[in-house]
């Protein structure tokens, strides 16, 4: 290549590079925690009241029902050398009966506390969604980048303006009995926490 058209390549490169920076120089760009909108705006916690609320209920007989179970296996413990053969067979059937009967009630408590706790999270991920969309457009932004972003200077986070946004919109009132207790790890009433668990 010759030096006249290796420097006319160059102008030329130059030449689309100028024209191109007002385009991204004006661009207006914006960063949003969602993990942070999930676990923080008050339609997350709402979510999380009314899952507990609605569960609190069985998952209070469920431990009704283990604190039984618990009670008598310490009475069969206990009594075991005074009771005839015929008398512990039946303890011991007794027993196994009932922990059989409340695993099947654990899982299906698990089962429907899993689904639940879908249909709450997708409400809720379909709501801050939506948020940040509308936020912006009436902010003039060209872009809004969430989940896999590597670093974004602190400039560029609008995760509490989309909050303050979220608090202003309100939520619904919860369910009636929305203070119960929320299923606790280790109980047999526990349900496993499930991806993106309101917290």
């Amino acid at each position: 290549m010759s030096l006249r058209r290796w420097a006319i390549g160059i102008s030329a490169a130059v030449t689309m590079a100028a024209a191109a920076a007002p385009a991204w120089a004006d661009l207006k760009i914006g960063v949003v925690n969602y993990a942070k909108l999930m676990q923080e705006s008050p339609q997350a916690k709402a979510a999380q009241d009314a899952l507990r609320g609605e569960f609190a209920g069985k998952q209070k007989d469920l431990q009704t029902q283990q604190q039984s179970l618990k009670t008598k296996e310490e009475s069969l413990q206990r009594d075991s050398a005074t009771m005839s053969a015929d008398q512990r067979t039946a303890a011991e059937r007794d027993l196994r009966d009932g922990n059989r009967e409340l695993q099947l009630k654990v899982q299906q408590y698990q089962d429907d506390f899993n689904a639940r706790q879908n249909e709450e999270l997708s409400k809720l991920q379909k709501t801050l969604v939506e948020e940040v969309q509308s936020f912006a457009q009436a902010q003039k932004f060209d872009l809004v980048l969430a989940d896999g972003v590597i670093f974004a200077a602190p400039v560029l986070d609008v995760t509490p303006q989309v909050l303050s946004a979220l608090q202003a919109r309100g939520v619904r009132a919860p369910p009636v009995g929305a203070a119960g207790a929320a299923p606790k790890a280790g109980s047999p009433a526990a349900a496993p926490k499930g991806n993106s668990t309101p917290k």
